[in-house]
């Protein structure tokens, strides 16, 4: 019987890192170094001992996504330009002072 190299709470962290960060499989096993296909299988292994579900289709409708993603992004936008306007102000009357 094979052993691994790796622990099996590295597998499981990374596991972890590709399912809650939302990452690609082929990003982390870029930057971990890792061939991609081993963690294909370290998901499947995972996957199958905490029962989880293989694929998780996403029933919601694509409009109403991209519309909380509008309203999102339009709250995030006016946020920056006030963020934006207050650095301006701030490097205007700091460059007086210095003056």
């Amino acid at each position: 019987m094979r052993t691994s190299k790796y622990t099996k709470e590295f597998k499981d962290s990374t596991i972890q890192l590709i399912l809650n960060n939302n990452e690609s499989v082929s990003k982390i096993a870029a930057d971990l170094d890792i061939h991609v296909k081993t963690l294909y299988n370290w998901m499947s292994s995972y996957k199958k001992e905490h029962r989880i579900p293989m694929r998780v289709v996403n029933t919601s409708s694509s409009t109403e996504t991209l519309d909380e993603e509008n309203k999102r992004l339009r709250r995030e936008v006016k946020l920056l330009k006030q963020e934006r306007d207050i650095l301006k102000k701030a490097t205007a009357y700091f460059a007086k002072e210095v003056l």
